[in-house]
C-alpha cells in the first residue's frame, strides 16, 4: 500500500474516531488485529459492543466508501467480530457491525462523514 494511501486511511480512522466519540460511542480499542482481520474501531454504543469498519475515498474514481464493501468484506468483518467475541470472552453480548464513510477532497479537505448503523445483517 502506498505512503499516500496509508496517510488516507489513518486520517479516515482518525476523523472517524472523532465523530463516533461526538456521538455516544465509547471507543475500547484501534487497529485490533487478529488471525481473522483487522477491526478498525472497537466501541461500546449505548450498550451494545460495535465493530466499525471505517472507509475512506477521495474522489469517486473507485465508488463510494459504503459500495466497497463487498459481500467477501462483510463475510469477514462478521469473522473479525466473531474471533474478538470468543477471545474476550464475550460471545452472549449484543453486537453489531457500523459503518463510517469517509469522502476527502483531492486538498485533504473532509467532504462527507456518514455513520451508518448495523451494515451486516447477523
Amino acid at each position: 500500500m502506498s505512503n499516500s494511501r496509508q496517510q488516507l486511511g489513518r486520517r479516515g480512522e482518525e476523523l472517524a474516531r472523532t465523530r463516533l466519540e461526538k456521538m455516544g460511542y465509547t471507543v475500547l480499542e484501534a487497529n485490533h488485529r487478529s488471525g481473522s482481520g483487522e477491526i478498525d474501531v472497537v466501541a461500546e454504543h449505548e450498550g451494545t459492543l460495535v465493530f466499525v469498519e471505517v472507509r475512506t475515498r477521495r474522489g469517486n474514481a473507485l465508488g463510494t466508501p459504503e459500495e466497497s464493501i463487498t459481500p467477501r468484506k462483510r463475510s469477514r468483518m462478521v469473522d473479525a467480530a466473531q474471533t474478538y467475541l470468543q477471545a474476550k470472552e464475550a460471545e452472549d453480548r449484543e453486537w453489531r457491525i457500523d459503518l463510517v464513510a469517509v469522502e476527502m477532497g483531492f486538498d485533504g479537505r473532509l467532504q462527507r462523514i456518514d455513520v451508518l448503523q448495523n451494515v451486516v445483517e447477523l
